[in-house]
């Protein structure tokens, strides 16, 4: 398979790079997320799973005007709440099929998912996943999330640290406190080249491993 590189940005943002394919998934508002510095990044695509500032802000991004070929993109309808969207709208997950190597962003997800929508999304090989609460899923349901799609990796997002996130969802620790298989990579990149990189054996949560990044633009 071609090189695929994870690359966390901060908050929900990461750009997803494919050969000669890039994206940037939520990107934020300059300004708008505390802790975080101003995003300067480039790509060939920007998606944006709801329109809320701190995931929404296409134009801080910089399009390259490039032909390449782009990964299979699903996208799946989702809510931002565990109302049908009442409090706060609706969520789009994107699932991005590398050859085969599938990577999942669920945006601000706010609910464990449909019989549907588990069908629609398959299983995963790398879960971005939100796991704050408040404005999310919480540690809890995140985990349950990732054990309906049996994700073999989990890379958390949307939580808060000393150092940045807001301050009314939780902390990393609620999350990764429920796994054994806990990376900390000091790094803000992870690179897959082969599906043998990723966890193999039950490919349920419970089992899955757990990478920890440090966002790129963490001041």
């Amino acid at each position: 398979m071609k090189k695929v590189t994870i690359q966390w940005l901060g908050h929900s943002c990461f750009k997803l790079t494919w050969d000669n394919w890039s994206a940037v998934v939520d990107p934020y508002q300059d300004g708008s997320v505390p802790g975080l510095d101003n995003l300067q990044v480039s790509a060939i695509d920007v998606f944006c799973s709801h329109g809320h500032y701190d995931h929404d802000a296409a134009e801080v991004v910089k399009q390259i005007k490039m032909a390449a070929p782009a990964p299979k993109i699903t996208r799946v309808n989702s809510f931002h709440d565990n109302e049908n969207g009442t409090k706060r709208g609706e969520n789009i997950i994107r699932v991005f099929d590398f050859d085969g190597f599938k990577v999942a962003h669920f945006g601000d997800l706010g609910h464990v998912l449909s019989d549907e929508q588990v069908s629609r999304i398959g299983d995963v090989d790398v879960a971005l996943l939100p796991v704050g609460g408040f404005y999310t899923i919480d540690a809890p349901t995140a985990k349950e999330v990732a054990q309906q799609v049996k994700a073999k990796v989990i890379i958390p997002m949307h939580y808060r640290t000393d150092k940045f996130g807001f301050d009314v969802i939780g902390t990393l620790d609620e999350f990764t406190k429920l796994y054994d298989d806990v990376t900390y990579t000091g790094s803000d990149t992870v690179v897959y080249v082969s599906k043998d990189d990723v966890k193999t054996g039950e490919n349920t949560a419970k089992d899955a491993k757990v990478l920890v990044l440090v966002p790129a633009m963490a001041k």
